[in-house]
């Protein structure tokens, strides 16, 4: 209870708690980053053998290893190239890889400096909502929240999937938090309404592109990912994450052609740009908020 009491006094050491906890969560969070689109792989290969009855095999499958057992525990950690495993000294978070200088200790071969970044931003990202809610039980729930929506950007940037297994207990999360009043001020009814307007907004928009242009412009993973912040943040919501997520995500489409040398047929995830919109406003929405409105009132006036 002393060290409780001492979390709810001193911000300083919450913060500094959350940096270290972000730190090992990024550590595992670049697993499921890695090994839930293969696990997934794996599955729909069974199904459709299942279904067929024609074996697929394993030859799209990512995973060089090929082994038997492979989910999130194992097999251990180790060294995509040589297959090498990580002592735990080779397993803390940023520090092993500076330590290593960001190459094997067994084949000198470079680790990609993703690992490093994703357990640093995690890390970032979860002690600006310690010092943003404090000691209170929005802290632990948001952590969560921004966990899940970490890996959903980076597996839609890699993968260009928005996986079920993620944004389908985000959506139902988001209700239960709502639901057991734990302090995001949204009522039920404006969670489970944002839920299904947010689904519908972008189903909407998906048949419509397809008839107009006759492809699709985005994937279903997107109208999940929006039903699921609709479920967190309510119906209100929708209508500037659909704003901000647009914006961000044309401004770095015009990135790309211009500077990237992409074409406006190059595909580009929306989940990412949703993702971040639904932090943002997450974090910083009645900021946000008063500040569009009171820019509309002063126009207005």
């Amino acid at each position: 209870m002393a060290f409780v009491e001492l979390l709810r006094q001193s911000p300083g050491l919450l913060i500094t708690l959350c940096i270290g906890l972000g730190l090992i969560v990024g550590s595992f969070l670049n697993v499921v980053i890695y090994r839930l689109p293969i696990m997934l792989q794996r599955d729909w290969l069974a199904q459709h053998d299942v279904i067929t009855g024609i074996n697929a095999g394993t030859k799209s499958d990512p995973d060089p290893t090929k082994v038997d057992t492979f989910n999130l525990a194992l097999p251990g950690s180790h060294c995509p190239h040589c297959q090498q495993p990580l002592s735990p000294l080779e397993n803390i978070p940023v520090l092993s890889y500076l330590f290593l200088g960001g190459k094997c200790s067994n084949c000198q071969h470079k680790i990609s400096l993703r690992y490093p970044s994703v357990e640093l931003l995690t890390a970032l990202l979860s002690a600006l909502i310690a010092s943003k809610f404090g000691f209170t039980w929005l802290t632990p729930i948001l952590l969560l929240f921004t966990w899940s929506l970490i890996v959903l950007t980076l597996i839609d940037i890699d993968y260009g999937i928005l996986p079920d297994e993620i944004t389908i207990p985000l959506l139902w999360a988001g209700l239960l938090v709502n639901a057991t009043h734990l302090g995001l001020e949204i009522s039920l009814y404006d969670a489970v309404f944002g839920a299904i307007v947010g689904y519908l907004f972008l189903w909407s928009f998906f048949w419509i592109f397809k008839l107009l242009f006759g492809k699709e412009g985005m994937g279903f993973g997107d109208f999940k990912l929006l039903a699921a912040l609709g479920a967190w943040m309510g119906w209100q919501s929708l209508l500037p994450l659909i704003i901000l997520s647009s914006l961000a995500g044309s401004l770095f489409g015009i990135t790309m052609i211009a500077f990237a040398g992409s074409n406006r047929e190059t595909p580009i995830p929306f989940g990412p740009f949703l993702a971040g919109a639904g932090f943002v406003l997450m974090i910083w929405g009645p900021s946000i908020y008063d500040f569009y409105f009171k820019t509309l009132l002063a126009i207005g006036g």
